[in-house]
């Protein structure tokens, strides 16, 4: 419980925010699930369209400040790489 004013406003906010951290990062978990399965299928059209819906998901993630720039970037990296190999 919080003692001051300011304490019971932040404890507000933190509930807010943990709730949108929340929902943000498990779309994106969602979206690369999806990314991963159609790339594992090997049907490159469906892949990239996902590819793009999870690039631009992260990259709203970090201009948000839920996620680190370099491990979106690590993942856009990865899952590019992955995405060329299909034949």
């Amino acid at each position: 419980m919080a003692n001051t004013k300011s304490a019971a406003k932040r404890a507000r906010q933190t509930v807010l925010r943990t709730l949108q951290n929340k929902r943000a990062l498990t779309s994106i978990k969602s979206l690369l699930k999806k990314t991963r399965t159609e790339i594992g299928s090997k049907n490159k059209d469906n892949a990239k369209a996902e590819f793009q819906k999870l690039s631009s998901a992260l990259d709203k993630a970090v201009k948000t400040g839920r996620l680190h720039r370099n491990a979106a970037n690590r993942q856009k990296s990865k899952l590019s790489r992955q995405l060329a190999a299909i034949a």
